[in-house]
């Protein structure tokens, strides 16, 4: 069983990126916009921060108060859409109840959102024309080809059918000509079509989820879920103890995907840089 190391390969990408940064004339700016006090979304934040530091990006942090306004947030965003040293715009989701996600992401001007969560952007993914992934989705596309695996013909599975991860990564593995399901709630027999699966991908957000019973032998799995128990300790959708000795591949949490989805998005800030100073 290959451990698919994500805090090992997202520090081989970042040090190649911070290489190309120090070639670049103009210095990628992200701008990341925190509202509330939600503690999950303050780490994710200091790690972007961190993120930035690493390879030399100027990273901007706007904290705003749980009780900000819709128009408020939207004047920040203007501010920030017109902003030309600004390269990247990113709105730390989830948003307090009373402000509409959907509007908020809108408003982020297509060529500086980061997270590429932007219709537009949706739309480019969908066609295979797009100048930046989603940064979860495009990270375990480099893990799952860090685990050798060639993905023509293979059939695919993925649990969960967010706008966030599980729509965009199906879309990514049909790219690389996979055979692709999409499962969610509603699925019937949900065994039977994990247990098909060569690659597998669990975005749920429910503990230990996957039981060995779900997956193939031999077959490449992807825990994307982090989710913190009663004891604080982190696990993910996947059982990792009983799953591990039948998979051939796997993705441990804490420090598979997360590392990579912070590395995606270095690499979608520095893009956004190029593509603005062309």
């Amino acid at each position: 069983m290959k451990l698919l190391d994500g805090k090992a390969v997202s520090a081989r990408l970042m040090e190649e990126m911070a290489r190309e940064v120090e070639t670049l004339s103009v210095k990628p700016c992200l701008a990341v916009v925190l509202v509330g006090d939600d503690p999950a979304s303050r780490v994710y934040v200091n790690n972007k921060k961190k993120g930035c530091e690493k390879l030399g990006i100027r990273s901007l942090e706007y904290t705003m108060p749980k009780e900000t306004t819709q128009a408020q947030l939207l004047e920040l965003i203007d501010a920030l859409n017109e902003d030309k040293n600004v390269h990247g715009i990113l709105v730390q989701l989830p948003l307090p109840k009373h402000l509409d996600e959907k509007t908020v992401i809108r408003a982020i001007r297509p060529e500086k959102d980061v997270d590429a969560f932007h219709p537009v952007n949706v739309g480019k993914i969908m066609i295979g024309d797009f100048d930046f992934l989603p940064c979860t989705p495009a990270g375990i596309m480099e893990l799952i080809a860090e685990s050798g695996t060639d993905l023509t013909g293979k059939e695919c599975v993925v649990i969960g059918r967010s706008n966030i991860v599980g729509k965009p990564m199906a879309m990514l593995l049909l790219h690389k000509n996979a055979t692709v399901t999409i499962c969610h709630s509603k699925t019937r027999d949900l065994k039977e079509v994990t247990r098909r699966a060569d690659v597998l991908v669990a975005a749920v957000g429910i503990p230990n989820f996957v039981t060995a019973d779900m997956v193939r032998p031999g077959a490449v799995v992807i825990d994307v879920g982090i989710n913190r128990l009663d004891d604080g300790k982190l696990t993910g959708d996947v059982d990792f103890e009983a799953v591990s000795p039948i998979a051939s591949a796997i993705t441990p949490v804490p420090g598979g995907v997360g590392p990579m989805t912070i590395a995606m998005l270095m690499r979608n800030t520095i893009t956004a840089a190029k593509k603005q100073n062309q």
